[in-house]
């Protein structure tokens, strides 16, 4: 079977495919999959639920989120694959609005399912006499993830002027709103202005990798170390925080809205993946690696969408099987033994997420009717286009 569906994807993939795409869409998810589940951490407290992190009782561990903040990885290759695939569907005579559309539809199709499930699970909650905070908080842990969603869409539907742009321009914008509301003690609201341009930083960048206008490895370099150096910068002496995930109670979230450390922090990792793209390439001509990474982009925002909910699956039935709070799972986040007893928990979260890929991932993969395809071609180029 695991031979079958390796052979499958071979024969599947266009030979013109950049497999490093694809491989750095699915590091950058795993990222966020693996950051949401340790930092984000559920206290059962006299039958309420609480939602804390343990970077709030560990400061010291904020370097870690580092590794797990992803989310520009995601963006810098969206922003490749989106104008590769509006070229291809220009040149095939598709107009932009019916391009526009057919994203539209692959990246809120997954989303269906999760409304219903969680709108139905509230409501049992509820009737059952849960605690209001408690849901409140369960479904708030779902949907947070949710914004990138609706920023990716705006980015999408943006994608021919965001070719035409250079992210000089917004990362400019990011400065500005930054200094306005930090350095000028200017109105709070400023900064949801960097929402779009923060992270239209990373999806220029990746227009710019689509046209072959980036460079190559010394553009990589100068990107991780100059992003490097003034992500450290701004957290040492601009007042900045070390974490680059949000933080409850904190005054200031890198995150909530982005912040300029945070789009330095973006411009590092466009260097990395820019630098790793070489090795990967080289690493999934092996059959065996690329289905791996084939099978994950088919189902990219099924994982996206389910991780959190696998977490709170795992989570309820532990404490009701237990009958009391285990660590790693219901208790304060305040020492290392807490984080030692997450690591050990993160296999049964990935057999939840499994069961919830297993049975959702259909939303996804399905394919359109056949009237609705945005792009002519083979049936190989219509698959490999759609994955974004």
């Amino acid at each position: 079977m695991i031979h079958d569906l390796v052979r499958r994807a071979e024969e599947a993939t266009p030979v013109r495919r950049d497999r490093a795409v694809d491989a750095l869409r699915a590091l950058a998810i795993a990222g966020v999959v693996l950051g949401h589940w340790l930092v984000t951490a559920p206290v059962a407290d006299s039958g309420v639920l609480r939602v804390t992190s343990p970077l709030k009782y560990m400061p010291q561990l904020a370097p870690v989120s580092w590794l797990f903040q992803t989310m520009a990885v995601f963006f810098f290759v969206g922003g490749r694959v989106a104008v590769e695939s509006h070229g291809r569907a220009r040149v095939g005579g598709v107009g932009h609005g019916r391009w526009a559309a057919a994203r539209m539809a692959r990246l809120f199709r997954p989303v269906v399912p999760l409304v219903g499930v969680w709108s139905a699970a509230a409501v049992a909650m509820l009737a059952w006499g849960a605690d209001p905070g408690t849901v409140y908080a369960l479904v708030k842990l779902v949907w947070a993830p949710m914004w990138f969603l609706l920023v990716f869409a705006a980015l999408t539907a943006v994608t021919p002027l965001a070719a035409r742009l250079h992210p000089v321009w917004p990362l400019a914008a990011v400065a500005v709103a930054d200094l306005v509301r930090f350095g000028l003690d200017g109105p709070s609201w400023v900064g949801w202005i960097n929402v779009g341009t923060g992270w239209l930083v990373p999806y220029c960048l990746g227009a710019l990798w689509a046209g072959g206008r980036l460079g190559g490895r010394a553009t990589g370099w100068a990107l991780l170390l100059g992003g490097t150096a003034a992500t450290t910068g701004l957290v040492l002496w601009a007042g900045y925080p070390a974490s680059m995930v949000g933080v409850p109670g904190a005054p200031v979230s890198n995150q909530s809205p982005p912040t300029l450390a945070a789009v330095a922090f973006g411009l590092a990792q466009c260097g990395a993946a820019l630098l790793l793209s070489g090795p990967l390439r080289r690493v999934l001509r092996r059959p065996a690696a690329w289905a791996l990474v084939a099978v994950a982009n088919l189902s990219a925002m099924t994982i996206f969408l389910w991780h959190q909910t696998a977490m709170i699956a795992v989570t309820a039935a532990a404490l009701r099987l237990a009958g009391r709070a285990l660590p790693g799972l219901h208790t304060v986040p305040g020492d290392p033994g807490w984080v030692a007893a997450r690591l050990a928990w993160l296999p049964a979260f990935a057999a939840a997420l499994a069961v919830c890929w297993a049975v959702f991932r259909r939303h996804e993969t399905r394919r359109p009717p056949a009237g609705r395809r945005p792009l002519r071609g083979s049936r190989k180029e219509r698959r490999a286009d759609g994955s974004a």
